[in-house]
């Protein structure tokens, strides 16, 4: 294959515009040359601005791929939709990169993955901070053992959700927990590079608040893990911004501020008894980032790291999140050792672009 890697994007909503289509030329080996959208005027509209060759209708997603006209996929539907189209793509031989969560069940994401390998294609779950390189650097810190042991994990995260947004509702698998809370999952599993055996949630929501009719405004998990380490978030979506997080090792500290948006800057604060560190890091693309890092695994033939195993393992948390959320009671995770995690060779700096279409 060819530089660029063609990529098809599957939904043309808030975060295809404001984030990967504005990305894709900030790369150097991408290009979308489709847009698959329930809104045809919108998407055409997009396919002008960006100089996209293919508009389709969501009807018209297998047509489209039995053409020599994308090599890949990008899927940014809501949480129930992700299954169908990326196992459409698998089995018409399309690479895929589909949105977080990566499923709605274990039984859809086993089926996405099994998809991808029965076609000989790559499925990437779109973990954007792993090629970031303030979560790297503080990765790397943690690996060198600049604080001893990691023994606790905390982080918030949690904005104010506007009204009608798709993800304040059930039937889209909406809520704080999976949109935001799966970034603290995703954090605590590479900061102890283990996975968690045991979950215990609460939540809770506010009587006189429209946009928590159908979903909790705020969840706190408590998660176990092997060596005596516990993690511990809060999420939310009515709250004041807030986007940090905290690990407390057996001779210092790291603090993240600003560890999971990708539209602020973030600053890695490393104490110990000899020093304080304040590192400053600004703004890159990171939806650039991953997509050049998944554009050249394609063109390698290489695996991706955040694979759909990767994926389906912060499923699996969610998941048992959610049943101790409804019985009250802890609830006992098993996944598999992961083969590797986020590393420095995967570190991306791009350029951000004003560049972009809101429609």
């Amino acid at each position: 294959m060819l530089m660029p890697v063609r990529y098809a994007v599957v939904g043309a909503g808030w975060i295809s515009q404001e984030a990967f289509l504005p990305a894709v030329p900030q790369t150097g080996n991408s290009r979308v040359t489709a847009i698959i959208s329930g809104n045809r005027e919108g998407a055409a509209q997009l396919a002008a601005f960006f100089s996209i060759d293919h508009v389709c209708d969501y009807q018209d997603f297998d047509a489209l791929l039995r053409q020599d006209v994308v090599d890949a996929v990008y899927i940014a539907v809501p949480n129930p939709m992700h299954h169908d189209f990326a196992v459409r793509a698998a089995n018409a031989g399309k690479h895929v990169m589909v949105e977080k969560p990566i499923a709605i069940s274990e039984k859809e994401a086993i089926a996405m993955i099994d998809a991808a390998a029965r076609n000989d294609v790559l499925l990437m779950t779109s973990y954007r901070l792993h090629n970031e390189p303030a979560t790297l650097a503080a990765l790397d810190v943690l690996r060198a053992g600049k604080i001893g042991e990691p023994i606790s994990f905390s982080a918030s995260f949690g904005f104010q959700s506007q009204t009608g947004n798709h993800r304040l509702k059930n039937e889209f698998w909406g809520g704080p927990l999976q949109d935001i809370g799966i970034y603290c999952i995703n954090a605590a599993r590479h900061v102890f590079e283990a996975e968690p055996v045991e979950v215990f949630a609460m939540a809770a929501r506010p009587q006189n608040d429209q946009r928590f009719e159908e979903i909790d405004a705020s969840i706190a998990v408590t998660l176990r893990f092997p060596q005596n380490r516990l993690a511990q978030f809060f999420c939310s979506f009515g709250v004041f911004d807030v986007d940090t997080y905290r690990v407390a090792g057996t001779e210092g500290e790291l603090i993240m501020e600003n560890g999971f948006r990708f539209d602020t800057p973030s600053r890695l604060i490393v104490k110990t008894k000899r020093n304080i560190d304040h590192i400053s890091y600004d703004i890159h693309d990171q939806f650039a980032g991953q997509v050049q890092y998944f554009s050249q695994c394609i063109l390698t033939g290489t695996r991706p790291e955040p694979d759909g195993e990767e994926g389906l393992a912060d499923l699996k948390v969610l998941v048992a999140i959610e049943q101790s959320l409804r019985t009250g009671a802890p609830q006992p995770v098993s996944n598999p050792p992961r083969p590797g995690h986020p590393a420095l060779s995967m570190l991306r700096r791009l350029p951000t672009t004003t560049r972009r279409l809101l429609l």
